[in-house]
């Protein structure tokens, strides 16, 4: 219904009377033909049908009972969100915005460090202005900065390290050399840790760029493998970046994506009738630079057709793979061979059945990998619920035996109790009836307080016999 109603405002706005009521017709017989094939409805969808399905829209929330104009537009706005939601909604392995992100860091990246290296060579190049000559590479230059600082300092025992950073035995000891005459002027220990902490800055930044540009190329081997076989994980990234998507790039035709990136070029040449523009970011590509002068307009458009080609496949493929992608390129480097050389190349028709059986069998491939992965899991999802179940009867049946336990230790005690009580009639000679648990402390109390008073009075005799006894020694 959101669909038919998307239709009809575009058409109601864009197009003139015979058009509209042609396409509308056409509209309302897809939904009707749909409404029947699943629910065995006969739908009308011509003559005032249009006009009673717009009143009926228009009128609703009078319609319903219960249903104001204000929560009918309310549903409608929420009905709208859903949709567009829905329409959002994509696999979260498969997503380009990450690689639209990732290529336009990694450009400034590329810019900031060339500006950072430079101001590093320049700052530095005061106090060792020879090293700039044996060593021009930005990322090594940095580190050489770092690891030497004052050349001074610099001695056969670290020429090891020089060796390490440089990979060259030979540079090394040039540097080592070239540290002994220099002209540079002498430099403070202050601006010495300056310049190393602002070069240990440029190196984490160039590590950083390595490993996003790995990054790139995992996403763009997920996303869209066919492509970045065909061109380049870099170059692909950059016509996805320009075109906003890989669905946009998608829809593009082979001629847009040839000069996608010179469209201030061709605007140019328009406005001045000039030669429209040959290629744009595929020149980038390997098999452009490859071609002759005579033949690069040629190759580019070859290259745009294959590019549209392989950016629709990984587009709208439910299992992408750089089967196509590598076929593409085969295809590229045969016609690249051809303008070259004039041997024939194969025929399209030949080589996208070889893909098709390729692909057919690496995506079976792919899907019993799904299918083991599912399995396993199932099976670590049933074990696991086994060994909780197995845990749990455990528990239980160790806390049944400690519950009958309590019974005869209770019963045990008063078994014990029974004798001692019985032991005093037998000593005496007398039966005696069996006295009750209270009165049985209450004695027991009796007899240790009078223990405890006997005890008493032998130690005050002793006290006092050690007393009497201290006195007659005094006396004597």
């Amino acid at each position: 219904g959101i669909l038919h109603e998307d239709l009809r405002l575009l058409l109601e706005t864009s197009l003139p009377a015979k058009k509209k009521k042609a396409l509308l017709g056409v509209a309302d017989a897809k939904i009707g033909a749909a409404i029947l094939e699943e629910l065995g409805y006969q739908c009308q969808t011509g003559g005032v049908v249009p006009e009673i399905l717009r009143g009926v829209r228009l009128h609703f929330h009078a319609l319903v009972k219960g249903l104001t104009a204000q929560s009918a537009s309310k549903a409608q706005l929420g009905l709208g969100h859903s949709y567009s939601r829905a329409k959002v909604k994509f696999n979260v392995n498969r997503v380009d915005n990450m690689i639209i992100q990732s290529i336009s860091l990694l450009d400034q990246l590329d810019k900031d460090i060339n500006t950072f290296s430079m101001r590093v060579r320049e700052w530095y190049g005061y106090h060792f202005p020879e090293l700039i000559k044996i060593v021009p590479e930005n990322y090594t230059y940095c580190r050489l900065a770092k690891f030497i600082g004052n050349r001074k300092e610099l001695s056969e025992e670290s020429l090891e390290g020089l060796e390490e950073i440089v990979m060259d035995g030979a540079k090394a000891q040039a540097i080592l050399e070239a540290s002994r005459s220099s002209m540079g002027m002498d430099i403070s220990p202050l601006d010495l840790i300056n310049i190393e902490s602002f070069s240990s800055r440029v190196i984490s930044l160039s590590e950083y760029r390595k490993g996003l540009q790995e990054y790139l190329r995992s996403k763009m081997s997920q996303v869209a493998p066919s492509l970045s076989a065909l061109i380049g994980e870099v170059v692909g990234a950059r016509l996805i970046s320009h075109a906003g998507s890989l669905t946009n790039l998608a829809k593009y035709p082979a001629s847009t994506v040839q000069i996608l990136g010179a469209e201030k070029a061709l605007f140019r040449a328009l406005k001045t009738r000039g030669n429209t523009p040959k290629y744009g970011l595929i020149f980038h590509s390997t098999f452009i630079g490859r071609a002759a002068a005579k033949n690069k307009g040629r190759i580019s458009r070859y290259l745009a057709n294959k590019c549209t080609i392989a950016s629709r496949i990984d587009c709208f493929s439910e299992v992408p793979t750089s089967v196509f992608g590598d076929k593409l390129r085969e295809q590229v480097e045969e016609r690249l061979a051809f303008y070259e050389t004039g041997e024939p190349p194969r025929k399209n028709l030949e080589v996208m059945k070889e893909a098709v059986v390729e692909a057919s069998e690496v995506v079976a491939e792919v899907k019993r990998r799904q299918e083991k992965k599912e399995k396993k899991k199932k099976k670590r999802e049933k074990r696991r619920l086994e060994a909780l179940a197995a845990a749990a009867e455990e528990e239980n049946s160790v806390l049944e035996p400690e519950e009958n336990d309590v019974g005869p230790k209770k019963k045990k005690k008063k078994k014990q109790q029974e004798p001692e009580g019985s032991s005093e009639p037998e000593q005496n000679g007398l039966e005696e009836e069996p006295t009750p648990k209270k009165k049985r402390k209450v004695v027991v109390e009796a007899a240790q307080d009078e223990e405890e008073e006997e005890g008493e009075e032998e130690k005050k005799k002793k006290k006092k016999k050690k007393k009497e006894k201290a006195r007659d020694s005094e006396e004597d």
